[in-house]
């Protein structure tokens, strides 16, 4: 059970180390052009590796990772960061709902105390949300996305051996982002430093870490797994201070504090009982 928690934790960390290299990586560039590349060398990579994989299963889940993605992308340009980052991080709530009608998958009594600190944290280091418009409605689309998209990989690498499950989900979001793409007349720029973040990203950040989801997931179940998925914020906060040199406030650092406590209850054998 421990390798399952530090293959996940490590996903986590990987993860939350691809939010300021993207920062980076998105300067002069197009969003929409950045997520084209990212999980097309993402495709090309999983497909040399893994081969094709099964179709069905994989597709689906590119779907949700696309409306995830998409949603995101057009709701930033409608609110603030801080904002878009509290709402989406509510997907961790939302994560027990799609499992439990999913997976008939309940929820223990430390991991409801983790949920809930959860929330507190993640209102604490971004700083919460203040009105409701446009843009945060799309960014609550975005956090149900990436719920349900947790939640089935779960369900479908019961079934479909991890592997098999790669490509035509990486494949799909790159060929609906191409086309939205054209949609909106993109017009394709590139430079050194986003081809590195790219690179990074569609690789350690993409592959990898849709890997290891697949592989241990299915053996800790949705719940824990997102519980653990906590410290992506507090390892994306800390790099940011490192990397793009941003401040925090002794609350932010209060409430990634409680992000990780939040992570170590979810952990810990306090309650066996299901509520």
């Amino acid at each position: 059970m421990k390798k399952n928690y530090i293959a996940l934790l490590m996903a986590a960390v990987i993860m939350g180390s691809t939010f300021p290299i993207q920062k980076l990586g998105l300067i002069n560039i197009s969003p929409l052009q950045y997520i084209i590349f990212r999980f097309g060398i993402a495709s090309l990579i999983s497909f040399f590796i893994f081969g094709y994989g099964k179709f069905l299963e994989s597709f689906f889940l590119g779907l949700v990772l696309s409306f995830s993605y998409i949603t995101q992308i057009i709701g930033l340009t409608y609110t603030t960061s801080s904002k878009s980052g509290f709402i989406v991080s509510q997907y961790v709530v939302l994560v027990p709902i799609f499992s439990y009608f999913l997976e008939r998958e309940k929820i223990s009594k430390n991991q409801l105390i983790s949920f809930l600190l959860s929330i507190v944290g993640s209102y604490l280091l971004t700083g919460g949300i203040a009105g409701f418009n446009f843009g945060d409605m799309l960014m609550f689309l975005c956090a149900i996305g990436f719920s349900l998209h947790i939640v089935l990989i779960t369900k479908f690498s019961k079934v479909v051996e991890e592997k098999k499950l790669l490509f035509f989900q990486f494949f799909t979001v790159t060929i609906i982002s191409v086309f939205l793409s054209f949609v909106f007349k993109i017009k394709y720029v590139f430079n050194f430093t986003s081809l590195n973040s790219i690179l990074y990203v569609g690789t350690i950040g993409t592959v990898l870490v849709i890997f290891l989801q697949l592989k241990y997931q299915k053996k800790v179940g949705s719940n824990l797994t997102v519980l653990l998925f906590l410290a992506q914020p507090i390892v994306s906060s800390f790099l940011s201070i490192l990397i793009l040199h941003e401040e925090f406030t002794i609350i932010q650092v209060f409430g990634a504090f409680l992000l990780m406590l939040a992570v170590v209850i979810s952990t810990l054998k306090l309650s066996q009982k299901n509520v």
